[in-house]
């Protein structure tokens, strides 16, 4: 059964049939024809696999990403992001990045993030000079690092597929999400410095204070999400909830881009986004349901334990293992499909599971822009019309880099464990 799982599986996705239909009717098959189980046990795991209260927290944060983006706090994160880098060599593309991660920080959604900051820094870097590939290139990777920088919906499901604590992950991240940001920092800076780019004059105090005062409200929502898990006023999916009260609050109140029509469009696009993701979720909690049934954790479990005995070579084998599956599969699918295989493996080899969660989602993040299946790079597309051969010099670059901090991310816990620890 497993054999023919495998097969059916590679069968579908290389023949562009959606990821959806490619794992659950794969794993009716392989249930219909290699077992005796019944398939109505499928449909129950179907639901029983969005059945969680962790999972709340996914539609919230996609509502309250549209929310921010529509009400003008994307805009201003902008402004601020400017006003702080601006001035660098290499500013607007470095204010591009700055400001995708202050949005992943609002959002926790890659795509979101794209279009958010996409759409208005786009122009400006080819006003600046900045090349087609290369500009359509790190809008598809300053996105990615919303997987890792909370709150993260990755993160959020890595928790509900393992039970590491979701709180504990968001904290993790932040460190290792900085330490990926900056990795793409230094490549920006070395192709400004060899291209001799423009920069922006250097904001005046008096426009950084004015720009800083004008995102004060935006830049609340991470504090208080973070702040309000940390002190153990609501959980993360209460968090996710609040987030968008408060995202509708200051967009009708404070900054008065938002309608009533504009928040139902919002709603309805939201509620597509989330459909999407949900049942990619329950699609591959029955793919991991047969997975089990067929032994297949405890096959691996088993091969590991006999035959690796290194933390680190099981480190680096579990990062090739999720640079190539990220080319291929969508983040979200790949957690739920890899995470319980290897979690007690991991463990047994003296892993930190928050730090396991960690360089997941650090991998799955950089494949949200690898070819061919990033989905980054589709949305960056969708912006830009740029071909994928005009990236893909570029994008290779950002991977050198990001691949150089995904290995010290791997190897020097203390990256994304230290404000954990000092936490508590």
């Amino acid at each position: 059964m497993l054999i023919a799982l495998v097969i059916l599986i590679f069968l579908f996705l290389f023949t562009s049939v959606p990821i959806f239909i490619s794992l659950s009717l794969a794993s009716f098959i392989a249930i219909v024809l290699f077992s005796d189980t019944q398939p109505m046990i499928l449909v129950q795991r179907l639901f029983a696999g969005i059945d969680q209260f962790s999972l709340m927290a996914l539609p919230f944060f996609i509502f309250a990403a549209n929310l921010m983006d529509g009400g003008g706090l994307s805009s201003r994160i902008l402004k601020l992001a400017k006003a702080l880098v601006g001035h660098l060599t290499g500013g607007i593309a470095m204010t591009t990045q700055v400001a995708s991660m202050f949005f992943g920080a609002l959002s926790g959604s890659a795509p979101a993030t794209v279009v958010a900051i996409g759409k208005i820094m786009y122009p400006e870097m080819l006003r600046g000079g900045y090349g087609r590939g290369f500009s359509s290139s790190l809008l598809a990777s300053a996105g990615a690092v919303s997987l890792v920088i909370p709150p993260s919906i990755t993160l959020i499901i890595f928790g509900a597929v393992t039970g590491v604590s979701v709180s504990s992950l968001f904290i993790a991240g932040i460190g290792a999400g900085l330490f990926l940001g900056l990795s793409s920092l230094l490549y920006i800076y070395i192709y400004a410095k060899k291209n001799k780019l423009p920069r922006d004059p250097k904001a005046t105090g008096k426009e950084l204070l004015n720009s800083a005062i004008s995102a004060g409200w935006a830049l609340m929502i991470p504090v208080i999400i973070l702040g309000g898990i940390y002190t153990g006023l609501f959980s993360p999916t209460e968090a996710a909830g609040i987030s968008v009260v408060y995202a509708i609050l200051v967009g009708l109140f404070i900054y008065k881009e938002l309608t009533l029509r504009k928040i139902i469009d919002i709603s309805i696009d939201s509620a597509i986004t989330s459909a999407q993701v949900l049942v990619l979720v329950a699609a591959a909690q029955i793919l991991g349901w047969v997975l089990t049934r067929a032994r297949l954790p405890q096959m691996v479990v088993e091969f590991i334990t006999n035959n690796i005995t290194s933390m680190i070579v099981f480190l680096l084998i579990l990062n090739l293992i999720l640079l190539v599956m990220g080319m291929f599969m969508e983040g979200v699918a790949s957690i739920i499909v890899v995470a319980p295989l290897i979690y007690q493996s991991a463990i047994s080899l003296g892993v930190d599971p928050v730090h396991l969660g960690i360089i997941m989602i650090t991998n799955l993040a950089l494949g949200m822009y690898t070819p061919p299946f990033g989905m980054n790079i589709f949305v960056s597309q969708s912006l830009s019309e740029v071909k994928l051969k005009e990236m893909l010099p570029f994008i290779g670059k950002f991977l050198c880099f990001n691949v150089a901090a995904l290995l010290i991310i791997t190897y020097v816990p203390d990256l994304s464990l230290f404000l954990v620890r000092f936490l508590g």
